[in-house]
């Protein structure tokens, strides 16, 4: 009887340790879920404080700044403020082939990266090396990749706007804006 009492008494205490263990576990999940919800919400908030420095930046400070005839200013703590222009372009990929024809036609074809790369697989250095020197004789087929480099692009849309020359909307995404830089002392 006694070896008995002893065995109800480990179940029992296994038992409340269990739930112990329940109530720890939900009580971190839900701490979790708090935690997520909160960070969710900071995310948010500082996707909107985000948006509303760029707007403040990037169209109201460089619109007073150009009613006033201004492209800089020094301010009374010895900082200044200063209106740069900003630049960005890219290729949409359905007028990709268009966009290099045309880079082409105006003699701006070298800025265009023609990539043939060919991967093999583990332990296949010997067909790596044979593949270098005989190519595509060894019946490899080779990818073959064009591109721009983005920072190609966006320097090639800054050269030609300060230029006077355009590029063709239908073919480029740009963007040409202002940006706030504003100096400490």
């Amino acid at each position: 009887m006694n070896k008995l009492n002893e065995m109800m008494e480990e179940d029992q205490s296994l038992a409340i340790k269990e739930i112990d263990n329940i109530k720890n576990l939900s009580d971190e999940v839900i701490k979790l879920q708090q935690l997520e919800k909160n960070i969710k919400a900071k995310e948010q908030d500082l996707k909107s404080l985000k948006e509303t420095a760029t707007k403040i930046s990037g169209e109201v400070i460089p619109t007073i700044m150009n009613e006033m005839s201004l492209s800089s200013l020094k301010l009374a703590d010895g900082s200044s403020v200063e209106i740069k222009k900003i630049y960005g372009a890219s290729i949409p990929i359905a007028q990709r082939e268009a966009a290099f024809n045309w880079l082409r036609n105006n003699d701006l074809g070298d800025i265009i990266k023609n990539e043939v790369t060919v991967s093999f697989g583990r332990n296949e250095d010997t067909k790596a090396s044979d593949y270098a020197i005989l190519a595509q004789s060894q019946g490899y087929q080779p990818a073959q990749r064009l591109k721009v480099e983005p920072m190609t692009l966006k320097a090639l849309l800054r050269e030609r706007t300060e230029a006077g020359k355009e590029m063709p909307s239908d073919l480029f995404n740009t963007f040409v804006g202002n940006q706030t830089k504003i100096r400490s002392k």
